[in-house]
């Protein structure tokens, strides 16, 4: 029921293409080797093959697509189990479909995901996993940002997109882009959940 309703709600949009659905993590990998597609949207927990060794399994494959995974806010530690296999985002069971297809799109342009209402809460709780060393080497790191990539760094940290933090700071995305550049290359950050979280443990978001 789930599948099918998701299947409807992606079929929608003229730019979105649905190529393949699958009940299971084995099932996923076969159609996804089959398909090549752009974007998997995977449930964390399914039967046989869960989610998250699924994610693995396709970040090492040949032609790895971005994934996001699905879930909800009792799953706390499958979230951080599938950031750590390589997930590209997480969204919520309850997104709405026109949010649901605009995170498809935000994905396939590079970015990542996370829904805001999840945000804060999975940052924190990773973070509080982390010892003190983690949290002085993240200061470090964070104070060689600039100004501005500071507070680019800061918004990505409260789950805005591009395009958001390009309104919040008055400039265009390809401006923002540019600067998130040089965030990623200064804090070794391969994606916008490990920005937030080294902002998030170096201490400059407000709880």
């Amino acid at each position: 029921m789930v599948l099918t309703g998701l299947e409807q709600i992606l079929r929608a949009p003229a730019d979105i293409e649905v190529v393949a659905r699958a009940q299971d993590g084995e099932t996923a990998l076969g159609q996804a080797a089959l398909h090549f597609p752009d974007i998997v949207l995977m449930d964390v927990r399914m039967p046989g093959m869960g989610g998250i060794e699924a994610t693995s399994r396709l970040a090492n494959s040949a032609r790895p697509p971005r994934v996001v995974a699905l879930t909800s806010f009792d799953t706390d530690d499958y979230l951080f189990r599938a950031l750590e296999a390589g997930a590209a985002g997480f969204l919520l069971k309850d997104i709405g479909p026109a949010e649901l297809a605009e995170a498809i799109r935000t994905v396939h342009r590079g970015e990542g995901i996370l829904a805001p209402q999840a945000t804060r809460r999975i940052i924190r709780a990773y973070s509080a996993k982390k010892d003190q060393r983690a949290r002085r080497e993240a200061a470090e790191l964070v104070a060689s940002l600039t100004a501005r990539e500071r507070e680019v760094a800061v918004l990505v940290a409260q789950g805005l997109s591009n395009r958001e933090i390009a309104a919040a700071t008055f400039s265009s995305e390809a401006t923002v882009k540019t600067h998130l550049a040089k965030v990623n290359a200064k804090l070794d950050a391969d994606n916008r959940v490990r920005v937030a979280v080294l902002v998030e443990r170096a201490g400059i978001v407000g709880a």
